[in-house]
């Protein structure tokens, strides 16, 4: 099996194809961390963990066997001697926040057990095997499940952790981080995703400073401005060469990427719920299961950890049936109508739409209640049959009539005070007593952590898919929340909302699967606001943007293609100039760079002149044509959107196809660019498109030379194929 216990070593050996990850249990019953990276033989690692001992400053454990302030422990606590960030503090009946765990017992076994709930990756017997530690605390009775569970195929773990209250009194917890990892002394960079609406996970990187580093969210979702990943890698690393370890969290609230570099040059890395507002009443004998964390590590560099996570994400994340299935081209009507639609004009953009070959018509926000702008409707989920005349059934069966697919828009967790709904029931969103509530887009947030309003939006949600043909929805999420607080929920319990609204989410978005499981749904949150792995188990595709500009959206797909494979990337044509920056691009740029996505159109198709029509037929036969190299090879990142330029390639798992994209974003006078490819198999033979025909390995080494015909914003593709 690829997890062992050593007894002799009392280690715990966990290997991928090419990593190890090791830790002991100590005299004392500590767990310390030995060594994570390349794949090692099994011997006796203890010695790699050893620190030097400190002064009385950071004391030892009360049977003197570890210095927990400078130990690597494998699961780090509150309040007993390290001083350093905590992944657990439990505060118990009496009011202290000591906590001492210590190993009890494990079990190892072939599968991966499920995480009732919550999304979580999934495997079978022959892919995962896991380790389950118990550890106990003896003066408060908390045990303390430690769940690691690593990948045949993959070089990940995921990682998860479960306190249960076995004593005779309440404990809450405070913090109950997923994940907590110990890298040795280096020179370490750290690397996020960061932004804000339109401008979506950025790529950062910095060198790690002494003390805590904190990539967060406080917002009630995972956010536009933070990404639950970070990636720590060594100073020299490159996108292809050196040591890369990402930490991506698959949860869709508060989350929390801490790491810190102590006095000594240790790392310590905690992934997890964010503690900030978060707390959890454990009754005697209750349970709290914490969200997963996955870890990968990559001596290929950040390329080599990029091209493991959308593997896993997208193979063992994902969900039958879309995880691998072709995606529909589809074309949205929002940026082409706003409001300002009725059925005949959705049914015309349809119609013209489909003579060009696109396979779906979404319509957008406006079709429901009184919904005629932003400031009303929201949660009066029944048709509008001043705008949709006959229904939405009619509107259905006319647009498959056309041999299209129909989709719809939904905004399920928002209502406006100007609406039914928030008539008859005003306690249904989060709000605080006699405190005014703040509005975001004229909205507020309902409170998903109560029953009735789950049952009440499927309720709504059902009818709607039930009574019209509605292969499809996209699910907006436009406001952070604030005043968090739930009408239903004692005092002492006040702290759980947060976690209990999403978790309200994640039951309503499987109750819909359950009674629909053919259903396309894809998330939104003004654009890429909630962009996280855990939308991905119910969302299989994300509207990456609200940003369409092709421009703009190299920065923001070169990030997102850090962690998210590119089935996950929703990435549209839409019209020029740009609604977002007003830039003018040319049409075949915006087909090449949303081609690297899901691909569609955000536009209205009426109003396209002939030529552009001509292209748009163009583009979907590209689609496609490389729907397969671009959708299941592997991404290499090429050149990083610099201001000048940007690059990439996709290569097929069996090297037998590739296409290389590259974008001019600033030309100069006597242009000259040479590309290289990678991911090639250097001794086969690959042939483009214009017939030359070259190995591999000049391909990638030499690459190609493109001299003039470049002007600021336009892009070309190159296509190869093996020669048999």
């Amino acid at each position: 099996m690829s997890i062992k216990y050593f007894d002799e070593f009392k280690s715990f050996y966990l290997h991928t194809p090419n990593t190890s990850y090791v830790f002991h249990i100590n005299d004392g019953g500590f767990l310390i961390h030995d060594y994570y990276g390349k794949k090692i033989p099994e011997c006796d690692m203890r010695f790699y963990s050893a620190r030097p001992g400190r002064s009385s400053f950071s004391p030892r454990s009360a049977d003197g066997t570890t210095t927990p302030d400078s130990a690597p422990m494998e699961y780090s606590v509150n309040g007993t001697g390290d001083y350093r960030a905590s992944a657990l503090q439990i505060r118990e009946f009496r009011g202290n926040a000591s906590t001492d765990i210590r190993f009890d017992s494990y079990k190892i076994y072939a599968g991966k057990p499920e995480l009732k709930g919550q999304p979580a990756t999934y495997g079978t017997e022959e892919e995962t095997t896991t380790l389950e530690i118990v550890a106990k605390d003896a003066v408060t009775n908390a045990e303390v499940t430690l769940y690691y569970t690593v990948f045949e195929n993959y070089d990940a773990i995921a990682r998860r952790v479960k306190v249960t209250n076995a004593s005779e009194h309440g404990m809450d917890l405070e913090r109950v981080y997923s994940s907590c990892t110990e890298l040795p002394k280096g020179n370490w960079d750290i690397c996020h995703l960061y932004g804000m609406w339109g401008r979506e996970r950025k790529f950062e990187r910095n060198h790690i400073p002494r003390g805590i580093t904190a990539i967060e969210s406080k917002r009630g979702a995972s956010g536009h401005h933070h990404n639950p990943f970070i990636a720590i890698v060594d100073g020299s690393t490159t996108e292809e060469i050196g040591d890369a370890y990402g930490f991506s969290f698959i949860y869709s609230g508060n989350f929390s990427a801490q790491t810190e570099i102590d006095t000594d040059g240790d790392v310590r890395v905690i992934v997890g719920i964010n503690p900030t507002d978060f707390g959890w009443h454990l009754d005697p004998g209750e349970s709290f299961e914490t969200p997963e964390a996955v870890s990968v590590y990559s001596a290929e560099g950040l390329g080599g950890m990029s091209r493991i996570f959308h593997k896993l994400y997208r193979n063992n994340l994902c969900r039958d049936p879309w995880k691998n299935a072709k995606r529909p081209l589809l074309i949205n009507n929002w940026e082409g109508t706003y409001f300002n639609f009725d059925e005949e004009k959705i049914f015309n953009i349809a119609k013209e739409a489909g003579e060009l070959g696109v396979e779906m018509l979404v319509l957008d926000d406006g079709w429901f209640g009184s919904r005629n702008g932003d400031n009303s409707g929201l949660g009066d989920w029944f048709v509008n049959e001043e705008k949709i005349k006959g229904g939405m059934k009619l509107l259905s069966e006319r647009i498959h009539g056309l041999g299209m697919k129909f989709g719809l828009w939904f905004e399920p967790e928002m209502i406006n005070p100007i609406s039914n709904l928030y008539d008859a029931h005003p306690d249904w969103c989060l709000h605080v007593e006699g405190r005014p509530m703040c509005k975001g887009r004229n909205q507020y947030v309902l409170d998903l952590s109560r029953k009735d309003v789950q049952d009440y939006l499927f309720d709504c949600m059902d009818k709607i898919l039930k009574d019209a043909q509605i292969e499809y929805i996209k699910w907006d999420f436009n406001r952070n929340i604030t005043e968090a607080a739930s009408a239903l929920l004692s005092a002492d319990k006040q702290k759980e909302i947060f976690h209990r609204y999403v978790l309200g989410l994640y039951a309503l978005c499987e109750r819909l699967l359950e009674a629909h499981p053919d259903l396309l749904m894809e998330g939104c949150s003004g654009g890429g606001g909630r962009f996280d792995p855990a939308m991905l188990y119910y969302f299989p595709q994300y509207w990456t943007s609200d940003d369409t500009d092709a421009i703009e959206r190299l920065d923001i797909q070169y990030g997102t293609s850090m962690v998210y494979p590119t089935t996950a990337i929703s990435s549209h044509v839409s019209v020029c100039p740009n609604h977002q920056t007003e830039r003018i691009s040319p049409m075949q740029t915006r087909g090449d760079v949303a081609l690297a996505g899901t691909f569609g159109y955000e536009l209205d198709v009426t109003k396209m002149s002939d030529e552009d029509k001509e292209a748009v037929k163009a583009q979907i036969a590209e689609y496609h044509k490389y729907y397969d190299v671009i959708h299941f090879g592997d991404l290499y990142r090429l050149i990083p959107p610099n201001g000048e330029e940007c690059a990439w390639c996709y290569v097929s798992e069996d090297k037998s196809e590739a296409l290389l994209t590259f974008v001019c974003i600033r030309c100069h006078p006597q242009f000259r660019r040479c590309v290289k490819f990678r991911g090639l198999d250097e001794n086969k033979l690959y042939k483009d498109d214009e017939g030359n025909v070259r190995p591999g390995s000049v391909w990638m080494n030499a690459g190609i030379n493109r001299t003039n015909g470049m002007k600021d914003f336009t892009s070309f593709k190159v296509h190869l194929t093996e020669v048999k």
